[in-house]
């Protein structure tokens, strides 16, 4: 019973000791490290604290590391990866030449891990590190899986196009199951998503697919494996087919905005070509844009009923073409009187849209009313006292009076919000004046001739005033002539005779 204890207490002892010469791995077995490809993976291989507290002051002076590769099979033999030499001196294989490294800072805590940036799906394999200190040697065996995402076709994903995912890995076990999880949440199969074999099949992907997948791979021997690839959608911002209301004068901005800067996909010049079919020929626009912008805009100046209608946005993206259609709904005013408006008229307003999608509605308001009597005096919707508004596509107005001439807008909404809005100005010719009853016109005329008359015999009487103030007083006879009555015509040719010789004398 001695013994047995004895013995346990020295396997115990042996034991303890080891555990704290060893580097991980050397008696515990390998470890095992998976990475993606592309990604970059760390080999981890520490000294032990405890023997290099006690043995070794500083393990960079007098140590040496030595990173091998085995082979694929058991008849390969291993290959030199990176060997650092205690002076300093480092070789590295030619393959793996600008892609591996250990860091000097860390040698010198005991740190001898292997960094490789990136990882190839060829870099999957055992690795081992042998740490020489003097004449004693240690080792550490690390194996690296690589797990790959791969997609068909490859190079830029373009919106619309159909896209397969695939996941692997360099795990030799059978596989039993695949999950795939958008931004942490699980795929489940679809109609646009479907998972077989470790591959995602998406038949019509859209900007919102873009962020992160990640990929969980479950093999016959329970070992999970799982990547993690940021997927990037080049496409269009905005809904699918956006539509664009503009007042009719008004100018128009159409759309076409990319999801992501063409140079993120290493493309360094992009042109948007525009088209529009109009009076049986197709109009065309380029607007070419650097690779630091994503908008390609088309701008029309004055937009009336004839330019309404579909424009195409079409960006080529290597050999393939993004395309995007836009709408032009063009909102009008049109009165039911064509000419001048009178006051007191029936007038109906109805605003019209060129391309209706169903849900519009439709509130008409009065901005601005004309100036009143008093100079300067203007009232905005905001101050009027008979402020009007009315929804639907028509105004009534029964009777045009002077508190409806101004400025009346027509707002366009939809589930979204205001949609766009036009104005039209009303203004009245003129006042339709009333005749007046026949008595009032008659007693009108009489006052008006009693009144011309008085004023001809005011006239007269001060003539015939004017004229007695000029005779001369040397000519009393001619005074007398003047106030003289003649009753006859004789005694008229009486008077003329006495005056002749009266002034002969």
């Amino acid at each position: 019973m001695r013994l047995v204890s004895l013995v346990l207490l020295l396997t115990f002892t042996l034991l303890v000791f080891s555990a704290g010469n060893i580097l991980p791995g050397a008696a515990a077995g390998e470890q095992k490290v998976w990475a993606r490809e592309g990604s970059s993976a760390v080999l981890p291989c520490y000294l032990s604290p405890r023997k290099q507290g006690r043995i070794w002051k500083q393990p960079s002076d007098w140590t040496s590391v030595l990173w091998k590769r085995h082979g694929g099979s058991a008849h390969q033999e291993p290959h030199v990866v990176l060997e650092v030499e205690y002076t300093g001196l480092r070789k590295t294989a030619l393959p793996m030449r600008p892609r591996v490294s250990v860091q000097d800072s860390a040698l010198r805590s005991g740190n001898f891990s292997l960094r490789i940036d990136p990882v190839r799906s060829g870099d999957a394999g055992l690795y081992e590190a042998q740490v020489a200190y003097s004449t004693e040697v240690q080792s550490c065996q690390v194996e690296l899986g690589i797990v790959t995402v791969t997609l068909s076709p490859p190079g830029p994903v373009v919106e619309g196009e159909p896209l397969l995912m695939s996941c692997n890995s360099s795990h030799r076990a059978r596989l039993v199951e695949t999950c795939w999880f958008h931004n942490g949440r699980p795929v489940p199969t679809t109609k646009d998503f479907y998972s077989l074999h470790g591959a995602l099949s998406i038949l019509q992907p859209s900007v919102s697919d873009s962020g992160s997948w990640h990929c969980q791979l479950r093999y016959s021997d329970n070992v999970v494996v799982s990547a993690t690839h940021d997927l990037q959608i080049l496409g269009f911002d905005g809904p699918a087919n956006p539509v664009v209301y503009a007042a009719a004068g008004s100018a128009a901005d159409l759309p076409c905005t990319l999801s992501y800067l063409p140079s993120a996909f290493g493309i360094n010049a992009v042109a948007a070509h525009w088209s529009h079919p109009a009076g049986g020929h197709l109009q065309d626009w380029i607007i070419s844009q650097n690779q630091s912008s994503r908008s390609f805009p088309l701008h029309l100046p004055a937009v009336g009923p004839d330019d309404a209608g579909w424009y195409s946005c079409a960006v080529p993206v290597g050999s393939k073409t993004m395309r995007r259609d836009v709408t032009l709904a063009v909102v009008t005013v049109t009165p039911s009187i064509p000419g001048p408006i009178s006051e007191g008229s029936h007038l109906l307003l109805t605003c019209g849209v060129t391309h209706l999608q169903g849900h519009e509605r439709f509130q008409w308001k009065l901005l601005s009313s004309a100036p009143t009597n008093k100079k300067g005096a203007m009232f905005t919707s905001h101050n009027l006292k008979d402020h009007r508004s009315q929804t639907g596509r028509t105004l009534d107005i029964p009777q045009v009076s002077q508190k409806d001439v101004g400025i009346w807008e027509c707002s366009v909404y939809g589930p979204e919000g205001r949609l766009g809005a036009v104005e039209y100005g009303l203004q009245i010719t003129g006042a339709q004046i009333s005749s007046p009853p026949t008595i009032f016109s008659g007693q009108v005329t009489f006052g008006l001739t009693v009144t011309l008359f008085f004023l001809l015999m005011v006239c007269i009487l001060a003539l015939a005033l004017q004229k007695r103030a000029r005779i001369p007083a040397s000519y009393p006879a001619l005074e007398g002539i003047v106030a003289v009555a003649v009753p006859n015509k004789k005694g008229v040719e009486e008077s003329q005779k006495e005056t002749i010789q009266q002034t002969e004398c």
